[in-house]
């Protein structure tokens, strides 16, 4: 396994990360402990959750499993988040500072834990001013309830706000990003990316695997079918494969994929998680598993760098599709160009 630090912070992480979104639902608590001991035996210390996932279940296996584990909290770095609905309240929901206490104690019970390593906003919320937000992560970490602050799915300026904010308010700064990212989606790349270089900003890519898709288990013009997340459920699979199946760029990446895959020896999912890990501001990939089958085949992928000429090869493959202004080539000119009257 290799480590990383956390965005500009000190603290060390491995470069890849035990999300456990399916912890409570597509994963017993037998299996997820199993998933969590497996990571840590492979060298991983990072885990990522949130109040949402199983509606705390996820929260409560993990703070289970540490309780049953004698100084395994120190050797972990654990992550949640706060933001959607835990309750039918009008303050269950959101980023204010009502919410977010009622949502960061409740995590703190049920992981069974008195700081959270990591806390962040799970998504924007457009009626919380972002002070406000900003604010109770600054109050939280001066109270140890939280060492470091972070957001998820926040677009390129509702970053760069949050980022500068802290800057001029003397707050906890913002240390990383969580988005969808990997090479069926890369549209971080037209702004955030560069945002979070900037700020020095970690990224943290969830769904690297594009939900299964750049595992090679869809194939062409075919219903999915059997235990996929698109074929246990095929009436909300169908709506998920069809927009997707449609576009040749999917099947031109799922090829270049499965080419490097079998040139390599390696699963098509060890391919796609090495591109994504390496890629600019990237700290830590955050693995989805419902098996601990699963989950070893993703972590093979911890040491595995492809060469200059695989890269570019799937970089080429998977070229978003953008017009010509502002971030296409008419863009890339006018920000390449001298000053000219």
């Amino acid at each position: 396994m290799e480590f990383r630090t956390l965005g500009g912070t000190g603290t060390i992480v491995s470069s890849l990360c035990l999300g456990t979104m399916t912890f409570g639902s597509e994963s017993s608590e037998e299996t997820s402990h199993a998933q969590l001991d497996r990571f840590l035996e492979r060298g991983g210390n990072f885990i990522d959750t949130a109040n949402v996932y199983s509606r705390g279940v996820s929260e409560e296996i993990i703070g289970r499993w540490l309780a049953t584990r004698p100084g395994v909290r120190d050797q972990v770095v654990i992550a949640t988040k706060g933001r959607f609905p835990m309750g039918g309240g009008p303050n269950d929901v959101g980023l204010s500072r009502t919410s977010l206490t009622r949502a960061l104690d409740a995590s703190l019970r049920r992981l069974q834990v008195e700081t959270v390593d990591l806390y962040q906003a799970h998504a924007w919320d457009a009626l919380t001013p972002i002070e406000e937000t900003l604010r109770f992560f600054d109050d939280a970490a001066k109270a140890g309830k939280i060492r470091y602050a972070g957001v998820s799915n926040f677009i390129g300026w509702q970053l760069q706000k949050a980022a500068m904010l802290t800057g001029f308010l003397g707050l906890t700064p913002i240390v990383t990003l969580q988005p969808q990212y990997n090479l069926l989606v890369r549209e971080i790349e037209f702004e955030l990316t560069a945002v979070c270089q900037n700020e020095n900003i970690g990224i943290l890519p969830w769904s690297p695997l594009a939900g299964g898709w750049l595992t090679g288990k869809y194939r062409r013009d075919e219903v999915p079918t059997g235990a996929s997340r698109l074929g246990e459920d095929p009436e909300r699979g169908m709506e998920a494969y069809a927009p997707r199946n449609a576009q040749q760029r999917t099947w031109q990446v799922i090829d270049a994929v499965r080419g490097i895959a079998e040139s390599r020896g390696v699963s098509m999912a060890q391919v796609a998680l090495a591109w994504t890990a390496d890629r600019p501001a990237v700290t830590s990939v955050i693995l989805g598993a419902r098996t601990v089958e699963q989950l070893d085949d993703n972590l093979a992928a911890a040491e595995l760098h492809l060469s200059v000429e695989e890269t570019t090869f799937l970089d080429d493959a998977s070229e978003p599709l953008i017009g010509d202004y502002p971030y296409g080539p008419q863009g890339r000119q006018q920000r390449a160009s001298g000053r000219e009257l």
